[in-house]
């Protein structure tokens, strides 16, 4: 930390690091403050003074926490990190821009409670930022989003409502393992007990949750990312299955997860994996990899590449053989 700080400064950053991480040490105290473990415990003691009950425990599990129920001062922020959060929801949500926005208008309300000097430069970034919206991003409802991080925090199965890409709607029972958001969507990790197996679904589809009695215990070793990425492609109605052209290790850094799973073939390599929309799988996925390829099934899958070829086919074609308006009479 700046040796310039004053002790007030310090006693705050001491509340502030204590709320984060309890049970922290003098010796932990003193690095993170950049003083001495004495002063570390001086600045404890004026916490004490301001009426906030700070506890001590010795041994390998001791150090020092709030007492549970401890009525805190406000939050105070940083100009950098007040800044930085107004950019996280710029990022994640370009109508936080926009006062009626329920998001905006959380966001003013964080704006007008900070200090004077972080609060006018977080309100001129969000005045006078502009974000534009990825097309892929999807924004699920708060109250469902909520419905299923309190499921899976409960370790209660729940029963979901699902709408998927081609509208096709179903139910189905589920252990909701976790919540994860990657690249800037929500998805709902789970054991699905109509399917019988792991499933991944985008929380933005899900269109109900109702609750259940039954409890679930996840996977000890559960990796909810790395569990996500090995089932992103798998589980849905349209089986796929490419061979490409290239070895495994060119051809994967151009095979987003949902697409399914690589392994070697011969010189080459297969993808297998499963989609709901083959029309998409074709035209947005299949159509970027810069690779040779020949898709060996599904049906739905070879008829959706089949149009996209016969679309740029007819791309090449003469000026002459396109069809063209019929000329005005007279």
């Amino acid at each position: 930390m700046p040796s310039e700080l004053s002790p007030t400064a310090r006693a705050l950053r001491t509340l502030e690091i204590l709320q984060a991480r309890p049970g922290t040490t003098a010796g932990q105290l003193a690095e993170k403050l950049g003083v001495t473990e004495r002063a570390a415990r001086r600045y404890v003691g004026i916490l004490r003074e301001a009426g906030i009950q700070v506890e001590s425990a010795r041994g390998p599990h001791g150090g020092y926490r709030l007492r549970r129920g401890t009525r805190l001062p406000p939050i105070v922020f940083t100009q950098a990190e007040a800044l930085g959060l107004v950019m996280a929801v710029l990022d994640g949500q370009p109508a936080a821009t926009e006062a009626d926005d329920p998001v905006g208008a959380a966001l003013g309300k964080v704006i007008q409670a900070l200090p004077e000097n972080a609060g006018r430069q977080a309100a001129a970034l969000r005045e006078h930022a502009s974000a534009a919206p990825d097309r892929r991003s999807a924004h699920p409802d708060p109250a469902t989003t909520s419905a299923l991080v309190a499921a899976v925090a409960a370790r209660r199965r729940v029963l979901i409502t699902y709408r998927s890409e081609t509208g096709k709607t179903w139910d189905a029972e589920v252990d909701p393992w976790a919540v994860v958001v990657r690249h800037g969507r929500w998805y709902l990790l789970c054991h699905s007990h109509r399917a019988n197996a792991v499933r991944t679904y985008r929380v933005d589809r899900v269109r109900a949750v109702g609750p259940t009695t039954h409890e679930f215990e996840p996977p000890d070793d559960l990796d909810p990312v790395a569990a996500l990425e090995e089932n992103l492609g798998t589980g849905w109605e349209f089986p796929t299955r490419v061979v490409f052209d290239a070895p495994p290790a060119e051809v994967a850094p151009w095979i987003p997860p949902p697409m399914g799973r690589l392994r070697p073939w011969g010189d080459g390599c297969l993808l297998v994996g499963s989609t709901s929309n083959p029309a998409m799988y074709a035209q947005e996925w299949l159509a970027a990899v810069p690779f040779p390829f020949h898709v060996q099934g599904g049906d739905e899958l070879r008829a959706a590449v089949a149009e996209v070829a016969t679309r740029f086919t007819a791309a090449l074609a003469p000026q002459e053989r396109l069809s063209r308006p019929a000329a005005p009479a007279g």
